[in-house]
């Protein structure tokens, strides 16, 4: 029997469909048939990658994926993940948005009844190796509440991200902010968190604090009306402004530096080169998954390729580098494929060509590609079919 100071339960932040601008709407039109955790990258779902990721932790007792997807769509993913790795994987449906640390913590009886004593937490929408187990033995030795995952980045880019300042030799996280305004680090938030059970009463400290200041605004109407707009619900909670800001400093936090790949995911765009590190990873973690052949009895395979096994491919085709064949797509004579990621039941017909070089180019779902015609730089709604070679175009 496992001793309660041996679990760890983790956490995958999945998001859902929101209005407005979000990674959700900037993802379409992948995202139209399919929830973006479920995007095929390097033929398997987004949140796949993370998910095996947290498979490599030691005494892993239970994975939850908390958005606020209906729960429908996830129901057969998640019974068909645990079945395969033989470890419970469920789905929470926040009832609304409640921010990073807010979802947490709306479900923090059900993750506390697993008694873990270690919290993994992350978001679904990066690329990354996830180093869990040896920034799990560093989060140990360091014995603080939480440790983040963090990269070095250029200099013109961290602004787009959270920038913080550690102490070199502790390793304790000195200063924290989101997306400054002016530059701060070159060394940013990854999105990947490891903490104890703590955390939950530092969130409720952020949600009991602005409670009791909505409750004193109630009393004066005049400034309570002047605050309504500008006041975040009191439920609503911020992982990095509420709670890695202030806890900066404190001997509470600490960072683990990865020296290997990390990326957002967050456009179409972004998902063929996040598809790409995956494929290349697959080298030193899961060769079997990648294609070969030689064109003779099977089509010639150039670099690092995908494809799934119910995918019909002619032995006259030409696929690769960085191409991912999802289930029953069919692939013609002579065909020439380059750095693209062709989804379910795709097909495309006889010298049909999509070269990446030539720009980012995304076929949704049951997209046909008739004979000869090329497709560059465009983007194609699920269940269309081309007959004109088309360039630079957006196909409603």
């Amino acid at each position: 029997m496992r001793s309660s100071e041996e679990r760890v339960v983790a956490v995958i932040m999945v998001g859902g469909p929101t209005k407005g601008v979000s990674s959700g709407t900037r993802f379409r039109p992948l995202s139209f048939n399919v929830p973006k955790p479920l995007f095929p990258l390097a033929g398997q779902p987004m949140v796949d990658h993370p998910i095996l990721a947290c498979r490599r932790i030691p005494n892993l007792v239970q994975i939850y994926l908390i958005g606020f997807y209906e729960e429908r769509e996830f129901a057969l993913y998640v019974s068909a993940i645990s079945n395969e790795l033989k470890i419970p994987v469920r789905y929470l449906r926040e009832d609304k948005p409640h921010g990073s640390a807010g979802g947490l913590y709306y479900f923090r009886y059900t993750i506390l009844e697993e008694n873990p004593s270690h919290i993994v937490l992350l978001n679904c929408d990066i690329c990354s190796s996830f180093p869990l187990p040896n920034m799990l033995e560093a989060h140990k030795r360091y014995g603080g509440m939480g440790t983040m995952l963090v990269i070095k980045v250029l200099v013109k880019s961290a602004c787009q991200f959270g920038e913080l300042v550690a102490d070199p030799a502790t390793n304790e996280l000195l200063h924290y902010i989101e997306k400054p305004e002016t530059f701060v680090s070159d060394c940013i938030n990854c999105g990947v968190y490891i903490f104890t059970p703590d955390i939950f009463t530092a969130i409720q400290g952020v949600s009991t604090e602005r409670r009791d200041i909505a409750n004193l605004r109630r009393i004066n109407s005049f400034e309570a009306l002047q605050s309504a707009t500008k006041e975040l619900p009191t439920d609503y909670v911020r992982l990095d402004q509420d709670i890695l800001s202030p806890l900066a400093g404190k001997k509470q936090l600490y960072i683990y530096e990865t020296l290997d790949f990390w990326e957002q995911i967050k456009t179409p765009g972004m998902s063929l080169k996040c598809s790409s590190l995956y494929l290349a990873q697959y080298c030193y973690t899961s060769p079997h998954l990648l294609a070969s052949g030689d064109g003779t009895t099977s089509a010639t395979i150039v670099g690092d390729v995908y494809i799934h096994p119910s995918a019909k491919v002619h032995a006259s085709a030409k696929i690769g580098p960085n191409v991912s064949i999802s289930a029953n797509a069919r692939i013609g004579a002579g065909v020439r494929l380059i750095s693209c990621i062709i989804l379910d039941d795709v097909e495309i017909k006889a010298d049909g060509d999509y070269n990446a070089k030539l720009g980012v180019t995304i076929l949704g779902e049951a997209v046909a590609v008739e004979d000869e015609v090329v497709v560059v730089n465009s983007i194609v709604l699920p269940n269309k079919t081309l007959n004109v070679s088309v360039q630079e175009e957006i196909i409603l």
